[in-house]
């Protein structure tokens, strides 16, 4: 039977990201993204809230986002979901995270003019998979 875990998100990062090493010498990069949903309640008044997302990007795609996205860069992402189960206190505890496998840097660059954008970039600025 087909399955699918995909998950797509266009939102603005929390904090810079931070690069850590793992035992095994590979880095993994983490970050949180916040996206933003809006509606109306069942009176009609506007409501807004923010959902918070941990990601983590492996190898090239890690090293590229350390390089250029910072706190409060617009990104769209994809990837797939993983919960990673651990043991606190006695407890079993689950945390979700997404392991990014595209990321797109939505923000202008300092100094782009707002024609030609994305043709003044390099693909590598463009998009990451």
């Amino acid at each position: 039977m087909p399955s699918l875990n995909r998950v797509q998100l266009i939102g603005h990062l929390g904090k810079d990201p931070e690069t850590r090493f793992i035992p095994n010498g590979n880095k993994v990069c983490k970050f949180s993204v916040a996206v933003n949903r809006r509606w109306k309640s069942s009176s009609g008044e506007p409501k807004e809230a923010t959902d918070w997302f941990n990601i983590e990007a492996w190898g090239h795609l890690g090293e590229i986002c350390q390089k250029y996205l910072t706190k409060g860069s617009l990104v769209f992402l994809e990837g797939r979901l993983q919960t990673d189960r651990y043991e606190e206190n006695g407890e079993t505890r689950y945390f979700t995270k997404i392991l990014l496998q595209t990321m797109q840097m939505l923000d202008r660059r300092e100094g782009e003019s707002q024609a030609g954008d994305e043709e003044s970039l390099s693909d590598e600025q463009v998009l990451y998979e």
